[in-house]
């Protein structure tokens, strides 16, 4: 935040001309009424023991320095035991428009994380069905995190993690054989419940046929190996294509199955023994994971030889170090909570430090129709699929209610309200924002009247212009805390709050005055810079900013 930026910079000025130090425990930060100003500061509360004066008198001190540091600060306050409240002058809000103009499309954006690489690893659904709207909760939640970080000045990679090795791969080939049989009357039992049940994977038996008539002929392993192969194609296939409806890219598609072909993850293991982290007990191979945080240790390899999927996810993860990445971030889904701590474990066994290493957790989607809550259940085939929500709501509907709360938290998705044209409507609420701006400039235009460079800020002095000007001042520092926080609701969480701005001052204000010129080219260049912000707000949620609705 500008705004922040530049009290810091003074503050640090005039404690050194005090003779004082900087206090570690600093805070800079908007009071909870605006009424007292712009930003309070805590300086003299920390500092007052030290340098042997009341909390006031020392604040009183700070701020006569202060008022007289910077032409930029309107007024400098005590309040309470010892705080520093600062207001700004109208005209320092007001450059923010100049900043906004200049910077256009990459304002907010920051060199932030200039130099690191980092990789964003999500959806990485089992392909053992389509996606549903829980999946593409993660997928909104992973691409956003992947633009916001580009958008901060990382070199950011996104992945899909392909887990086209172990049990539920054989589940899939064999719940695809068991249906072509059961297709020609070749089957006399139930379908088991251990099985897939939609009915896609009907649908696969039944193009396999349509492909094949012999199918049902061939000896049961090759039948079943076929049925995988074909199955994984077709339902790998339907993930890439709902992913890129929902504009959601993934750089890299990285298989499971690879890892264990090139011996990756047996040199991984045998590293890891070589360092002391894994050893043999009972016949099977544990990791020392307690040593490192964990609540007990875990299982590798079992004693019946098979690997365990932990340590897939070990080797995994080393080769994506390995591939150069500075820090990697996880989306998973909120079940998988107690999986984080042998993970770390595992981070730090392979030389890494805490901070290469975040998850994301992603808690379920409460489906909402008319009122009630869609059942819904994945194993039994009973879910509403990523596909037919996009086809019922739209992508920006289903991208900006997925960002809207933080990823942690339960998520009613009311799917009559995301359809709905109107303010109760949180989609329609921000993208409307950036319309009504855009209509507005073309009546103004239909005039012969333009958004003049040379028009005078200083005529921007209502409290509703200002408070716009202050909250586009917040932008940058929103999504630097997004890209830092692994956060992408604080981006919705801000457009909320800048819409509900604009669309208080379009009330409050006529923009287009006929009979002022120059007040309205003032207004309309505010509003213009109040659109760019939104729409690059929106570009980081993946979200579309109509230019009418």
């Amino acid at each position: 935040m500008r705004s922040t930026k530049h009290l810091t910079a003074l503050l640090h000025t005039v404690l050194q001309e005090l003779g004082l130090p900087w206090p570690e425990k600093t805070t800079i930060e908007p009071p909870k009424d605006k009424k007292f100003g712009d930003l309070a500061v805590n300086c003299a509360l920390l500092l007052a023991k030290q340098v042997g004066k009341p909390p006031r008198t020392l604040a009183e001190e700070m701020a006569k320095a202060l008022l007289g540091a910077s032409a930029d600060i309107a007024k400098a306050e005590v309040a309470g035991p010892g705080f520093v409240n600062i207001t700004f002058t109208p005209q320092f809000w007001q450059a923010n428009i100049v900043r906004t103009e200049e910077q256009g499309d990459a304002y907010g954006s920051s060199t932030l994380g200039k130099g690191k690489k980092m990789q964003v690893e999500f959806v990485s659904a089992n392909p053992t069905g389509p996606l549903h709207v829980g999946h593409g909760r993660g997928a909104a939640v992973g691409d956003s995190m992947v633009r916001i970080l580009r958008f901060s000045g990382y070199e950011t990679q996104a992945e899909y993690y392909l887990n086209d090795a172990g049990n539920q791969m054989q589940t899939l080939g064999l719940s695809i054989w068991l249906r072509v049989q059961e297709l020609v009357g070749n089957s006399t039992v139930p379908f088991p419940e251990t099985c897939y049940q939609g009915e896609y994977i009907t649908d696969i038996a039944r193009g396999m046929l349509q492909e094949n008539a012999t199918l049902p002929t061939l000896p049961e392993a090759e039948g079943r190996q076929l049925c995988y192969e074909t199955g994984l194609a077709l339902i790998l296939d339907g993930i890439k294509n709902d992913l890129k409806n929902f504009r959601v890219h993934h750089d890299v598609w990285f298989s499971e199955l690879s890892l264990v072909a090139n011996g990756e993850v047996e040199r991984t293991l045998n590293a890891m023994k070589a360092s002391g982290h894994v050893y043999e007990a009972d016949g099977a191979l544990w990791f020392r994971s307690s040593a490192l945080g964990d609540d007990k240790d875990r299982v590798l390899r079992k004693s019946d030889g098979s690997l365990t999927y932990f340590a897939s996810d070990i080797a995994y993860h080393a080769n994506k170090y390995n591939r150069g990445f500075d820090a990697v971030i996880d989306v998973w889904g909120a079940d998988h909570h107690g999986y984080i701590p042998r993970m770390r474990a595992c981070i730090e066994a392979l030389g890494r430090p805490a901070e290469a290493f975040d998850v994301i957790l992603v808690q379920l989607v409460n489906l909402m129709r008319e009122g009630k809550q869609v059942a819904m259940s994945t194993r039994a085939g009973e879910f509403e699929t990523l596909e037919d929500v996009l086809k019922d709501v739209g992508v920006d509907a289903a991208r900006f209610i997925f960002l809207s709360r933080k990823s942690d938290s339960k998520l009613d998705f009311d799917l009559d309200l995301v359809r709905q044209r109107t303010m109760d409507n949180p989609v329609y609420y921000v993208q409307y924002a950036h319309a009504r701006v855009k209509a507005v400039l073309r009546r103004a235009a239909e005039q012969g009247i333009g958004t003049q460079a040379s028009s005078s800020l200083a005529l921007l002095q209502e409290e509703e212009a200002l408070d716009l000007l202050r909250c586009l001042d917040r932008f940058p520092q929103v999504v630097q805390d997004a890209a830092t926080g692994c956060a992408p609701h604080f981006i919705s969480y801000y457009l909320m709050d800048l819409a509900g701005l604009l669309h208080k001052y379009y009330a409050v204000h006529q923009v287009v005055l006929a009979e002022n010129l120059e007040q309205t080219a003032a207004r309309l260049r505010l509003l213009q810079s109040v659109a760019q912000t939104v729409k690059n707000g929106l570009l980081l949620l993946g979200v579309e900013a109509p230019d009418s609705m």
